[in-house]
């Protein structure tokens, strides 16, 4: 029986393929990853772009659907850190008590992560499968580097919720 996690995957749009990887990462070691985040379909993600849909509905849609998730999964990717909502997400959920996880993509640097991420995530690690459910857990709260080498936990951190 899959275990089954209800978290909020805060990603650049570009990066939606990404969030599919990573779910089917977790579904084949018997993690189903229930992900509330927006993944804008076409059509709408051209209302956001043309400004059709305003800034306030949006945060009031993502802080909805963050508050059903125990934890937040940030992707750290080539364009995350230039990204102001991954950042307002990542300040955002600091502000609902959720756990923050940051999980770097495949090619994913240092410098990649955002700056709401660095003073408010409480664990970052590779792309590895243990790795990111002992995150999402609460198991461990290693910082990593994009090789999995280990650096200095930030203090503070929180520890994961099971639902």
């Amino acid at each position: 029986m899959a275990i089954r996690r209800h978290v909020f995957i805060s990603h650049h749009h570009a990066d939606d393929e990404t969030v599919s990887k990573l779910t089917g990462l977790m579904h084949a070691k018997s993690y189903e990853i229930r992900n509330s985040s927006i993944r804008a379909k076409p059509a709408n993600q051209a209302r956001i772009d043309k400004g059709l849909i305003s800034e306030r509905v949006i945060r009031r849609l993502l802080r909805m659907k963050m508050r059903w998730a125990s934890t937040v999964v940030v992707i750290i990717g080539k364009e995350t850190a230039s990204r102001p909502w991954v950042n307002w997400e990542i300040e955002t959920a600091y502000r609902l008590g959720k756990r923050i996880v940051g999980v770097y993509e495949r090619g994913g640097t240092e410098n990649d992560v955002p700056e709401a991420f660095k003073s408010y995530g409480d664990t970052l690690v590779s792309w590895n499968s243990a790795s990111i459910m002992d995150a999402i857990e609460g198991r461990a709260d290693p910082m990593e580097k994009p090789d999995g080498q280990q650096l200095a936990p930030r203090p503070g951190a929180r520890k994961g919720c099971a639902a």
